[in-house]
């Protein structure tokens, strides 16, 4: 097929709509079944590019929940503990442990839960029927991956009435190295960013502590590879093999580092013993509880814990959670690493990274307040890579 013809293209006044190869040449995808739309495709191909990315830096499955052109998480296929497993869901997963790509997926679904409500999936590998068995009931308009089992095919078909989306990717495609796009009627050109992320790229440590273990390699590599696909300005958080905060499109990078940093407490915060061990009422969907729990959290809105309130949602009057229990908790938490997609401006970015635990960092460096941050990160016994490579996606 060399042309796809779509319902209409961001919004749906803007018609007509379609994607074409402009070499003539065939389109990479097919179409297995349902209708994507512009933004499905947007999603699916950059979504495509980080997982496969993903895959070669750390030879292991990867998934990503896209949600509007930026990642809601990405992560690799390792085991969760039986706490992450609750908090995601996913306790209740027949062979969730022997399949790397759903254990990716769960994470990478798992991580903000409500950002990833009505998401775009992309996997690195053969979807399987464990992968697929967990799709089926979250709330997700496609799917995009190289291959399918037939058991997993026909779960997805399956969904939203038969008309799920899901996409196959040729996965030994390679674009042109130049790609253009049009705005207000101008044709911008430019080099792919085809800049390979690797352990090589953080060599390069200017703190006073230099030990940077091979954990933390891993997760900044997780870090700077899903950032290369998030709307800049951005800044991402991680830990334990996947992406656990991150903060995109925003025009100051502290407004980034305290976006990703409250989605990194909030993951962290779902694991305590006191969101696991809310009493929630079966008739709840899982959209309802994500809601419920980030307002026990956060409190926001409304206290759930209220006389009045707390009816509506558990069988029981559960314990509020207290600021001092919040942050005795999270003063605990540590070992998080944390990437930046260009050189951090003010120590303030440094600050609120540390409340949240974060121990490794890697950014480009190249800031003319360069020594105030590496200072910044030596009061705290941090390690800090400059990669020397700025990593804006627009």
């Amino acid at each position: 097929m060399k042309e796809i013809l779509l319902k209409y293209g961001c919004n749906p006044n803007q018609k007509p709509a379609r994607i074409f190869m402009k070499d003539g040449d065939k389109l990479p995808v097919k179409i297995l079944n349902g209708n994507p739309g512009y933004i499905n495709f947007l999603d699916a191909f950059n979504g495509w590019q980080l997982v496969k990315e993903l895959k070669e830096a750390l030879g292991i499955p990867s998934a990503t929940s896209f949600k509007h052109v930026s990642p809601t998480s990405a992560a690799i296929g390792i085991p969760l503990t039986k706490e992450l497993k609750k908090s995601c869901f996913s306790d209740d997963i027949e062979g969730l442990d022997d399949s790397p790509l759903a254990c990716a997926y769960v994470r990478a679904r798992g991580t903000d839960r409500m950002s990833s409500f009505g998401d775009f999936i992309a996997l690195s590998d053969t979807c399987d029927k464990t992968t697929a068995k967990f799709i089926s009931r979250e709330v997700s308009d496609g799917i995009i991956a190289p291959s399918y089992t037939k058991e997993a095919l026909e779960i997805l078909k399956s969904k939203k009435k038969g008309n799920y989306n899901i996409m196959e990717i040729d996965k030994n495609y390679i674009p042109m190295e130049d790609e253009s796009k049009d705005v207000f009627g101008i044709t911008f050109e430019q080099k792919r960013n085809d800049f390979k992320i690797n352990k090589d790229l953080l060599s390069n440590i200017v703190t006073e502590n230099k030990n940077l273990t091979e954990t933390a390699i891993r997760d900044l590599i997780i870090s700077l590879i899903t950032l290369k696909y998030t709307q800049s300005n951005s800044v991402c958080y991680s830990y334990d093999g996947q992406a656990i905060g991150v903060g995109a499109g925003q025009q100051s990078r502290i407004h980034c580092a305290r976006l990703a940093g409250n989605k990194t407490d909030t993951w962290f915060l779902r694991m305590h013993e006191n969101v696991l061990n809310l009493p929630f009422k079966d008739s709840l969907s899982r959209p309802e509880i994500d809601n419920i729990i980030d307002g026990y959290i956060n409190k926001n809105e409304e206290d759930v814990c209220e006389e009045g309130i707390w009816q509506k949602y558990f069988t029981k009057k559960p314990a509020p959670f207290k600021e001092n229990e919040i942050k005795e908790y999270l003063n605990k938490i540590d070992e998080v690493s944390l990437g930046s997609d260009a050189f951090f401006p003010f120590y303030d970015n440094i600050d609120r990274a540390k409340k949240s635990g974060v121990k490794y960092i890697a950014q480009p460096g190249g800031s003319i307040k360069d020594n105030i941050i590496i200072e910044r990160c030596n009061k705290y016994n941090m390690v800090m890579a400059f990669t020397g490579m700025r990593l804006f996606h627009h």
